[in-house]
C-alpha cells in the first residue's frame, strides 16, 4: 500500500538548486541503505540532470522524492517546457553532452540509474524520470506512478491519491479537498485513510465509505478505480476525471455529480474495457480536460511517470491545486 503527502517541486532558475537537490538525493539515497558507491552515482546523476535544466531549461522544475511505487528506491523527476531535444539517439551516444554540464552526457546518466524515461517535443519541452535502486536492478516495468502540486506558492496540496497493487489489479484513490490549505488537505488525507482500511472491496463500496467518513470534514471531490488486465472499474463523486488514454485517443468515465462528504447519491460503479497498451489517468479539477493524446506524439507509449508529469506540465493550472495518477494495464 502506498500513499502520498507532499511532493516539493523545486524551481530550477538559480544554480544553487544544484547543490541543494545533490544533497537531497544523498540523504534519500542514505536513508534507504544505498552504499556509498552507489550514493555516488546518484549524486553525479542527479548533478548533471539539474545542470542541465539550470543552464538551458525554460520554466525547469524539479522533484526528487522515494518512489511512490517501489519502497528503497529514489526517483527524480525533471520537467521543462523547452527547447526539447531534437535528437534524442544522438543525445544518448557516449561523447554527446550539452555545454557547459559535467560532461558525462546523458547516456551515462541513463546507466547509472536503475531505470530512466524520457519524453521531449522540440520547442515545447522535456520530461526525464530516473529511479536509483540500492543494488542497480531494474525491478519489474512500472504500472503506477501520481503526483501532486499545490496552488500558487502554498506548500501544503489540497489534494492526495494512494494506491493498491494486489498483483491483479491496481486499485486508485484521488480524493480533491474542497478548497485549497490545511483543511483541504485533511479531507484529502482522511479520504485516504479511509480508503487504505479496505481498499479491495469494490469501488463503489469503497467510495461509499469515503463519502460517509468526509462528513466531519470540509469534504471534495473524489474518485476510485480499479485497474485489471482488460477492464476499468470506476466510481466517482464531483469533479474528479477519469480517462481511458492511448496514442489514438481517450474515453471519459462518468463521475456523479456531488461533494463527497456532504452531498451525493449512493456512488455508481461503472465497467469499461481497457484496450491494449491502455493508460488510465485520473486527475483533479487542478488539471483542465481538454488536453488530447494526439497533441503529444508517443507519449502514452511511455511509463506512467513521464505521463504524469507531462500532463502536469501541459495541463496543470497554477490557480489551484493539482494531481494526476496514471495506471498502464499489466500485460
Amino acid at each position: 500500500m502506498r500513499s502520498r503527502h507532499e511532493d516539493v517541486w523545486i524551481r530550477t532558475a538559480d544554480p544553487s538548486v544544484i547543490g541543494a537537490v545533490r544533497r537531497s538525493a544523498v540523504a534519500l539515497a542514505t536513508a534507504a541503505g544505498f552504499g556509498e558507491n552507489r550514493t555516488g552515482q546518484v549524486a553525479v546523476a542527479v548533478t548533471e540532470a539539474v545542470s542541465n535544466l539550470v543552464k538551458h531549461a525554460v520554466d525547469g522544475v524539479v522533484l526528487l522524492r522515494p518512489h511512490v511505487e517501489r519502497a528503497g528506491t529514489v526517483e527524480l523527476v525533471a520537467v521543462d517546457r523547452g527547447p526539447g531535444i531534437a535528437d534524442l539517439a544522438r543525445a544518448l551516444r557516449d561523447g554527446y553532452s550539452t555545454a557547459g554540464t559535467l560532461g558525462i552526457g546523458m547516456g551515462a546518466i541513463a546507466r547509472m540509474a536503475s531505470g530512466w524515461d524520457v519524453h521531449s517535443m522540440p520547442g515545447r519541452g522535456t520530461v526525464l524520470v530516473m529511479h536509483f535502486t540500492a543494488d542497480g536492478a531494474p525491478g519489474p516495468p512500472l504500472r503506477v506512478s501520481g503526483m501532486r502540486r499545490p496552488i500558487g506558492e502554498e506548500s501544503v496540496c489540497g489534494d492526495s491519491f494512494a494506491f493498491v497493487d494486489t498483483g491483479t489489479a491496481i486499485t486508485v484513490l484521488l480524493c480533491d479537498g474542497l478548497g485549497h490549505g490545511g483543511a483541504a488537505a485533511h479531507a484529502s488525507r482522511e479520504a485516504v485513510r479511509i480508503f487504505l482500511d479496505d481498499p479491495e472491496a469494490p469501488p463503489a463500496a469503497v467510495l461509499e465509505r469515503v463519502h460517509r467518513g468526509l462528513s466531519h470534514t470540509r469534504g471534495g471531490a473524489a474518485a476510485v478505480a480499479r485497474v485489471e488486465r482488460e477492464t476499468v472499474w470506476f466510481a466517482g463523486l464531483g469533479n474528479v476525471s477519469g480517462w481511458i488514454a492511448h496514442a489514438e485517443g481517450r474515453q471519459g468515465m462518468i463521475s456523479q455529480p456531488g461533494i463527497a462528504g456532504h452531498q451525493g447519491r449512493h456512488p455508481r460503479q461503472y465497467e469499461y474495457p481497457l484496450p491494449r497498451h491502455a493508460t488510465v489517468v485520473l486527475h483533479s479539477d487542478g488539471l483542465t480536460d481538454r488536453w488530447d493524446p494526439a497533441a503529444f506524439p508517443g507519449l502514452f507509449a511511455h511509463s506512467p511517470a513521464v505521463v504524469g508529469a507531462t500532463l502536469l506540465r501541459e495541463a496543470g493550472s497554477r490557480r489551484d491545486d493539482a494531481c494526476v495518477v496514471a495506471v498502464r494495464q499489466r500485460p
